[in-house]
């Protein structure tokens, strides 16, 4: 029992059911008023019908009748069913055919046999266990200008019960036209609604850990549009669960190397008693290895600032030029040490509103990955800084090249995500390891260019080096 009742509880409160009932409660109404306009139609048209019987019968009584009430009456052309009365001047009745009694017609026609008019009259007369609507006609019968007698002529308003008939068609034809919208309502309804069943299972189907299912319902309709719309969102989701996880694997996998590097560091040196310079040595690689960590985890704080939708840049007007320079003093004994020559392009005015903090550090991101991958054997290194401002005067950019290995073509698409090193490709001629960095700071670089309203591009090519460009806005 409590199957069925929560078959028909669900079924009552399922949008199929609604609408169906919502379209058979519209259409009932619809029938009903359009029998209501039938059936009443029906009913003008009879009483017109009778009304002209009537007067042509009137018509033919006043030939036959004189000013005598002794006239004799053919009652060959009268059915059973017809009703013709005689009163004199008096009022009083000198002849009567039809079903119905004297009593009936007195209390029919008494208050109206002084009225010098033709009267249209409607009754509705007893028959046994029947009931028949009558029309009836009572006209004056005129003399020397005076009423001399009263007409009393009478017919079934529908002899012929076309209105009973009329009522069983519109009930049994209403029956079945609802019959068939409820039938045929459902089964529509069925199909209409049969991909959201398809999105409700799909939805119960995909966990945390499976986001791969999909409709595919290619359909052009509305429905066809949310299960695009919810296939889009289950691709997004899915991205962002396996940048989540791609991210969380990352970031165990940069901070488990240093962590492992200090913990073989510390074992080794309190193994045994060592000279001062072995202390120092392994002093000096968990000082680097401390640094490394503090940068990545400075990295990753950021990047969750930027996920979170925090860290909205402040808005000042700042010289591209003069950061720039600024930039190019702070890393020389970083490119000094790593053998690299800093070079100060063109640098001319170029103003930008911005963060002073982010733009600083997106060129620091910049240049530092220039100095780390530009080292190579058979020239010297060179890394150059420019600015400058579009052809239109709509945008400022600032370009950092070196004159490395370069990148291979297949790694330019991927520069820019998170934790992606083209290391293999860039340290090629390099005999110091630890160039490699996080993979963060050009994912870093994106953003602050993109919360600036600018974007930032690489072009490299293999033997020449790599150019790095960052447009943004110009300050008016």
């Amino acid at each position: 029992m409590k199957p069925l009742f929560s078959s028909l509880q669900g079924l009552i409160h399922s949008i199929r059911a609604r609408l169906v009932l919502w379209f058979a409660l519209i259409l009932a109404v619809v029938l009903t008023l359009f029998s209501v306009i039938v059936y009443f139609s029906q009913v003008h048209d009879l009483r017109s019908e009778m009304v002209d019987r009537l007067e042509g019968r009137m018509e033919d009584l006043e030939h036959t009748l004189r000013s005598s009430d002794s006239v004799s009456i053919d009652t060959a052309d009268l059915a059973e069913s017809d009703v013709l009365v005689l009163f004199n001047e008096s009022g009083q009745m000198t002849f009567h055919w039809g079903p119905l009694s004297e009593t009936q017609i007195t209390s029919l026609v008494q208050a109206r046999l002084s009225e010098p008019t033709e009267t249209i009259l409607y009754r509705d007369v007893s028959s046994g266990e029947r009931q028949t609507t009558y029309g009836f006609m009572l006209s004056p019968r005129m003399s020397e200008q005076k009423i001399s007698g009263f007409v009393l002529i009478g017919a079934p308003l529908d002899p012929g019960e076309r209105l009973e008939k009329l009522l069983i068609t519109l009930f049994l034809g209403s029956l079945v036209t609802l019959t068939v919208a409820l039938l045929g309502g459902f089964w529509l309804a069925d199909r209409a609604m049969r991909p959201v069943a398809d999105i409700t299972r799909t939805a119960r189907a995909i966990s945390e850990t499976d986001l791969s299912h999909r409709l595919n319902l290619n359909q052009r309709d509305e429905i066809g549009q949310l299960a695009d719309t919810f296939d889009a969102m289950l691709s997004r989701l899915e991205a962002a669960f396996a940048r989540q996880r791609q991210f969380t694997a990352d970031a165990s996998h940069e901070l488990r190397t240093p962590l492992t590097i200090v913990n073989l560091e510390v074992n080794h040196a309190l193994a045994a008693p060592r000279k001062s310079a072995e202390y120092q040595r392994a002093l000096r690689v968990i000082q680097a290895e401390n640094e490394f960590m503090s940068e990545l985890v400075n990295d990753l704080l950021l990047l969750a600032r930027m996920d979170a939708g925090q860290g909205a840049p402040t808005r000042e007007r700042h010289d591209l030029g003069d950061l720039s320079l600024e930039v190019l003093e702070r890393l020389s004994p970083l490119a000094a040490r790593r053998q690299v020559q800093l070079e100060a392009g063109d640098l001319p005015e170029t103003p930008v509103l911005g963060d002073r903090q982010y733009l600083i550090q997106m060129l620091t991101n910049l240049v530092e990955n220039a100095i780390k991958y530009s080292t190579r054997a058979d020239r010297a290194a060179v890394v150059q800084i420019e600015t400058g401002t579009s052809e239109d005067g709509t945008q400022a950019w600032v370009r950092v090249s070196d004159n490395g290995p370069g990148i291979p073509a297949e790694h330019l698409p991927h520069l820019f995500e998170r934790f992606y090193r083209a290391d293999a490709a860039r340290t090629a001629h390099d005999s110091d390891a630890s160039t490699s960095g996080s993979g963060l700071g050009l994912a870093i670089v994106q953003w602050i260019a993109n919360i600036h309203g600018g974007d930032v591009r690489a072009k490299s090519r293999l033997g020449e080096g790599s150019t790095f460009m960052v447009h943004l806005p110009l300050a008016k």
